[in-house]
């Protein structure tokens, strides 16, 4: 089993650097065109499954990746986005939407030293929930046959899910859940689940960038 793990496409919060978490907010044009760019080569491999966070930015990006092709998108809530409670829509970088915790930079720069805002979710319930998914994915191969357990699905989800994902692969701690950087819009994230083993085969490729 073969799992295409995408980050959403571009929002204008993105762009103008405002913390979305679980805000329901579109794609906008740009974010609309690196999802096609993506679906003209992921949209032509032959996926039996898509599941997407519920938010809107994630399964709009996974229509416009699959195309006109007629595969249903479930949705599931525990790949959605982290939650920033009532700082959600609030920015560390624009000052027209400040943020009232001076350690907020932590969620970024030292994620073990991250607290969660009030209403908000920690890194530690991110990894957990997103942990069940996968553990739930894995089950189903017990019962499949050898032609389903070569199947691709793929999961469209947000920038911190998609690394708690990949944190509970390879056991990451959290000081290191990042990888390095925040995934950006549309890369691609590439797991396998064989002989009851997770192995991530790749990280962060942007297919519209033909690499």
């Amino acid at each position: 089993m073969k799992i295409y793990i995408l980050r959403h496409g571009q929002t204008e919060w993105n762009r103008i650097k405002r913390m979305q978490g679980q805000t329901d907010i579109a794609l906008n044009e740009n974010g609309r065109e690196l999802a096609q760019k993506v679906g003209e080569t992921l949209g032509k491999l032959p996926f039996s499954r898509v599941i997407s966070s519920p938010l809107q930015r994630a399964v709009e990006t996974a229509r416009l990746v699959l195309g006109g092709r007629k595969i249903p998108i479930e949705t599931d809530a525990r790949i959605g986005e982290i939650s920033f409670g009532d700082y959600e829509g609030l920015s560390m970088i624009n000052p027209d939407y400040p943020l009232p915790d001076p350690d907020f930079h932590f969620f970024f720069d030292a994620p073990e030293r991250y607290q969660a805002p009030p209403k908000g979710e920690s890194i530690k319930q991110l990894i957990e929930r997103t942990g069940d998914f996968l553990r739930e994915l894995a089950s189903s191969e017990v019962t499949m046959t050898e032609m389903q357990r070569e199947e691709r699905i793929l999961l469209s989800t947000h920038g911190a899910a998609l690394r708690a994902l990949l944190a509970n692969i390879e056991h990451t701690d959290i000081a290191n859940f990042w990888r390095g950087c925040v995934p950006p819009n549309c890369a691609v994230s590439i797991v396998q689940f064989r002989d009851e083993k997770w192995k991530i085969l790749e990280c962060d490729r942007l297919y519209y960038q033909g690499k």
